[in-house]
């Protein structure tokens, strides 16, 4: 599905991070969406492009699959841009794939947390970490040398 190249297109990324709900799953529901979209797979979810309300919709489509293990961050550029496509630069893991595995990394325990809250699990209270005082900091200091 190719939407048209206009300055009201938008990308975003969908990020799956659910027990439930596949990538594979996710871009199945875009496929059988009726607008003009496109649509990548990734290792990580999906990418999808196209005028920023038929985006918007599916996108919700999409969050609505597993609300809080799915994900969503808007992308600069539409999907096979030449300034970020591997090919054209000569291989090597795309610019910013590295941040992006590293904040996926981090979702389980988002999602987790969002089902805690949801279910209205009251929040564990941790008290402050007391401030080091000075003196012991310098006997600290003084033992080290």
């Amino acid at each position: 599905m190719m939407g048209e190249d206009t300055e009201d297109n938008i990308t975003k990324i969908v990020v799956i991070s659910s027990d439930s709900v596949l990538p594979m799953d996710a871009a199945m529901r875009v496929y059988e969406s009726e607008d003009a979209i496109t649509i990548k797979e990734t290792c990580f979810g999906t990418m999808v492009n196209g005028p920023r309300d038929a985006v918007n919709r599916v996108v919700e489509t999409l969050r609505s699959m597993d609300r809080n293990h799915i994900f969503v961050k808007d992308r600069g550029f539409k999907p096979g841009a030449e300034v970020r496509c591997r090919a054209g630069r000569g291989g090597g893991p795309r610019p910013g794939f590295h941040f992006l595995r590293e904040e996926v990394s981090m979702l389980p325990m988002i999602g987790r947390a969002l089902d805690e809250y949801d279910a209205g699990e009251p929040l564990e209270e941790k008290e402050a970490p007391q401030k080091l005082d000075v003196s012991k900091l310098k006997k600290i200091i003084d033992s080290e040398l």
